[in-house]
């Protein structure tokens, strides 16, 4: 008995099951899309600190030199007037001392810069990476953006469009899941030929076909789909819980970032004003010494001061910037919407 045919079967989808299927897939499928770009975001932003920590590494080295050869040249000051009489072994101490000090602040300097610029390497995937030297002074504060922005500025920051994403798609679960409580219906078709002998296979004789309507639906599944429901529904709330608290981390990110922004401007601006009173003061310690009314201490803790305060500062603008590109992280990589008249920086 030879035969051959085809059979197809096409279920209806009369309670939705499989648009919501879809529904909840294509939803999926954009999530995980706007993970990739959180990912981005964050690699982005990871770089861009590197960065700005390598640069403020470069100008610390630059102050750190320029502190160096002060003091050496402070320490020539001190040996020629102790051979004149005029300054004693424990001033050549302090100052030899304060010199070495510094070289060993330069070298823990230069070991950071190292790291990272490895760590740059590393994240840029140029393993051979060499960048040269430069200052953080160099580099631009970005603009803050302008008050009166919308809230709704978070809904371009990508973990939120993938927690808005993760909460349709368990939404549509829920749709998938109650439409498993109705019978399924399905079209079922056959055709094809049947024959006793192989020659009279293909003849008109010998054609056969059927259609007909299925229907399934199970008598007693122990409640295993009402179950499915309620944890589709669990997973909804659950879904809907992330959604909301990523909104709150958004929105308390922002303002943290705008705080940040605006303190460590403030502070910028002090230390400035710190490390050119702390200057003034150096130049005056290093005169009264010279002129014999107040011992060679005295210098070196103005030295001191004045380097800290340097650093201070260059520590300072580092952080603002990291704080501006916090800012833009937390809005998803800048800002949309803006009121009329303003204008957003290029993304």
């Amino acid at each position: 008995n030879f035969q051959v045919g085809l059979s197809t079967a096409f279920e209806l989808d009369f309670w939705g099951k499989l648009r919501r299927a879809s529904e909840a897939a294509r939803a999926q499928a954009l999530a995980t899309r706007h993970a990739h770009d959180t990912v981005a975001l964050t690699l982005v932003s990871q770089v861009t600190n590197t960065y700005l920590n390598l640069r403020s590494l470069d100008a610390q080295i630059a102050v750190s030199r320029q502190t160096l050869a002060s003091r050496e040249e402070a320490l020539g000051i001190v040996r020629s007037r102790a051979s004149s009489g005029l300054a004693s072994d424990l001033d050549i101490q302090q100052s030899t001392s304060a010199v070495s000090g510094m070289r060993a602040q330069i070298a823990d300097l230069e070991r950071q810069r190292a790291i990272a610029e490895h760590q740059l390497g590393v994240l840029t995937g140029d393993l051979e990476m060499s960048i040269p030297a430069s200052g953080v002074d160099s580099l631009p504060m970005p603009p803050l953006p302008p008050a009166g922005l919308p809230s709704a500025l978070l809904d371009g920051r990508p973990d939120i469009m993938q927690a808005e994403a993760q909460l349709a798609a368990a939404n549509a679960q829920i749709g998938v899941a109650k439409a498993q409580l109705f019978p399924s219906i399905s079209l079922t078709g056959n055709f094809g030929s049947q024959s006793k002998e192989l020659s009279d296979l293909f003849g008109s004789a010998a054609t056969i076909w059927s259609f007909g309507l299925a229907l399934d639906l199970p008598i007693f599944d122990a409640g295993k789909r009402v179950a499915r429901v309620e944890q589709a529904t669990a997973q909804q709330k659950q879904a809907l819980a992330n959604y909301v608290q990523s909104i709150r981390n958004g929105f308390s990110e922002v303002r943290d970032a705008l705080t940040a922004s605006e303190q460590y401007a403030r502070s910028a601006r002090a230390l400035q004003e710190q490390t050119a009173a702390a200057e003034r003061t150096l130049e005056l310690a290093r005169k009264r010494y010279q002129s014999g009314y107040s011992p060679y201490l005295e210098v070196l803790d103005a030295q001191r001061n004045a380097n800290d305060a340097r650093l201070g500062y260059l520590r300072s603008r580092q952080a603002q910037l990291s704080a501006a590109v916090s800012l833009y992280a937390a809005l998803g990589g800048g800002w949309y919407g803006k009121p009329e008249g303003i204008e957003a920086p290029p993304r």
